[in-house]
């Protein structure tokens, strides 16, 4: 992409409303502009690293063994009524009344919904288990919107739904789903602890939130540093191994973790005094096993191996995908603005001419974009009439891993600058070599 023919509004100051730093980049990066209180727009850029994240989650859930569907936005409100949860839910549900004055809402979650589609098809043990998910938009009405998309009104969501036989069967698909989150959130490149939590409105007995670690965090985080270096994907964790799954959830419950909701003093004694670590942490996660609780509630039965009817349990299992793009940048970012890790970054390259009227450097950058472009390397060729330093700078705020520099000094001699954007290292290196290491 030229960024001459980009759709990027970058900001040179932060709009003074903005308290966070991912509220204040994702504004001045351009990735995103508010239309309403708590209601965003997803401009080009975010909406490239918005789909990245969509997508590791999707491809998470589905080497897990869910399945991928798409419900609607709005929902009837029998549905809530017959779980007991649409009076109980509270004002942050949106309520509405269509043309035939019939009460509906704007989903904020989905377990009515699946529950009653289940019920309706699934008749046999046959049947189950399943794991069934969507990506979809939701709202909430927050009181206070704030921190930009952080606590944002609408949101987007990935969802998903176990339904088992029984609570070993149940508790299995909590493991698979546990180890599918670890996956997914150590593929964006991101330290998500899994932490006991509490049910809330959703329900049940067994819980755990993910937690990035960053400053600004609206909870404070007592962990084991133990979680520091655990490998997720380490060989012989699958999720068809009944046994590693369960030593899986063993390890992780035994490792310490909470927020200041659930913290143990009794147990954080026990955690030696070197590997213990406190800070801030967001919410990007949270996974829910809650038994009968719906099944009993709205009727869902099927019929078991000896013809007695079953009561189904279930669970449910949500990442706060559009809000994982504020946790990434408040964990991942400097001075001089957004680090992307490199697996959800807009572009991988951003390719920079110091000099847009020296015509052997932009020769030189022309061929340079075309062949990464053809290499498949996402590249942001900022191809405009500026000073280089200002083009740095808007490099530099949208934090691609690397930066690949062509000056008119340096062509002279077959060379170019290559940055690496986290660590700020920069190498002198034939256009050759840097096509060759980009390339890789």
């Amino acid at each position: 992409m030229r960024v001459s023919r980009c759709f990027l509004p970058v900001l040179k100051e932060s709009p003074s409303d903005a308290q966070i730093v991912s509220h204040k980049l994702m504004l001045r990066a351009g990735l995103v502009r508010q239309t309403a209180s708590g209601i965003y727009a997803w401009l080009p850029i975010g909406f490239r690293v918005l789909k990245k994240i969509e997508q590791i989650v999707r491809e998470e859930q589905d080497r897990a063994g869910a399945q991928e569907m798409l419900m609607p936005t709005i929902q009837s409100a029998d549905l809530w009524r017959e779980s007991g949860r649409y009076d109980a839910y509270g004002p942050e549900m949106l309520r509405i009344r269509d043309r035939h004055d019939r009460e509906m809402l704007y989903g904020p979650t989905n377990e009515e919904m699946l529950t009653a589609i289940f019920r309706d098809e699934a008749k046999s043990y046959r049947d189950l288990p399943r794991t069934l998910y969507h990506i979809q938009w939701k709202f909430r009405d927050e009181v206070r919107p704030r921190f930009g998309v952080m606590r944002g009104r609408e949101f987007l969501m990935k969802d998903a739904y176990s339904f088992d036989l029984d609570e070993a069967g149940a508790r299995l698909s909590y493991y698979t789903q546990l180890l599918a989150y670890l996956r997914t959130f150590q593929r964006m490149g991101i330290k998500a602890v899994p932490m006991r939590a509490a049910n809330g409105p959703i329900g049940g007995d067994l819980s755990h939130e993910f937690i990035v670690l960053a400053p600004t965090g609206e909870s404070e985080v007592f962990y084991d540093s133990a979680f520091e270096d655990m490998d997720w994907n380490r060989e012989g964790l699958s999720y068809g191994d009944e046994a590693g799954l369960r030593e899986l959830f063993e390890e992780v419950t035994t490792t310490y973790a909470a927020t200041d909701e659930t913290h143990d003093e009794g147990r954080w004694v026990d955690v030696p005094d070197v590997r213990k670590r406190t800070g801030r942490g967001i919410e990007v996660g949270h996974i829910f096993y809650f038994g009968d609780l719906y099944s009993v509630k709205m009727g869902l039965k099927v019929s078991g191996k000896d013809g007695i009817p079953v009561v189904p349990h279930m669970g449910s299992y949500g990442i706060g995908v559009s809000r994982l793009v504020g946790a990434i940048i408040e964990a991942s970012h400097d001075e001089a603005g957004i680090v992307w890790p490199e697996s959800v970054a807009p572009w991988t390259v951003g390719l920079v001419t110091m000099r847009g009227d020296d015509e052997p450097t932009v020769t030189a950058a022309e061929q340079l974009y075309r062949q990464l472009e053809a290499a498949g390397v996402e590249t942001l060729y900022d191809d405009r009439d500026e000073r280089g330093g200002v083009k740095l700078g808007s490099m530099d705020l949208i934090g691609l891993p690397w930066q690949l520099i062509v000056g008119p000094r340096g062509i002279a001699n077959n060379m170019v600058e290559l940055k690496n954007r986290r660590t700020g290292e920069k190498q002198e290196l034939s256009v050759e070599s840097a096509l060759a290491r980009l390339t890789s």
